[in-house]
Formats: C-alpha cells, structure tokens, sequence
C-alpha cells in the first residue's frame, strides 16, 4: 500500500485538474466540509462516494480494561460514514457477474428433399 494523499496533493491535484488557483480549491474543499457538518442531521450524501448519518447508540454496559470493573456506558448519537457500494465496488475491483441468459433453442432442421 502506498502513502495516502495529503489534504495539500488532494488541492493540489484539484486546482490542477480543473485549472484553478489552489486557494479557491481550497475554498470549496472548505465549504464543502462545513456544509457536511451542517448537514450531517438530516444525512449529507456525496454522490458515488457515501453519505455522512447519525447513528443514536443504546446505553451499554462496558469493563474497564485497567481495573476490569465493570462500568455503564451511556447512551449518546455518533456520526458514521455509509460507503455508497458504487465506490465499494470502484475501490475493491469488484467485477460484475456475467448475466446468465437462458440457451437458444435449436433451429429447425431444414426439409429434406425428395
């Protein structure tokens, strides 16, 4: 595995690619996480790459792993990330199954001459 790109090759890369100055790349990447942020309550989906949802969880009971008691961890929401399967798919070289059409029937037998 190679090195992840860094948020600066990623801006880099962007305001390459679409021939613009890095600092409005920045920008959009900028608002783009705030929106994210905004809109996290009510789900927030990036097309093709997968959706940003709160998850309630239930109150639970835990052990601490130092001490080994056992503790009650509360109830609280968290933020999760659904990968979108088109980029499972994408990322994973997933190929699709060749589709399994039913067989021709025979064709007829040409008339025989007499």
């Amino acid at each position: 595995m190679g090195k992840p790109m860094s948020k600066t090759a990623i801006i880099a890369h962007f305001a390459k690619k679409f021939d613009m100055k890095k600092k409005a790349a920045t920008s959009i990447f900028q608002e783009l996480a705030t929106l994210a942020y905004k809109e996290a309550k009510n789900s927030f989906t990036l097309p093709g790459i997968g959706k940003l949802v709160l998850v309630n969880r239930k109150a639970r009971a835990g052990r601490n792993p130092k001490t080994g008691e056992t503790i009650q961890i509360p109830a609280k929401t968290v933020v999760k990330f659904r990968v979108a399967k088109a980029c499972k798919e994408a990322v994973l070289l997933k190929k699709a199954a060749p589709k399994v059409t039913a067989p021709k029937p025979p064709a007829p037998a040409a008339p025989i001459p007499l």
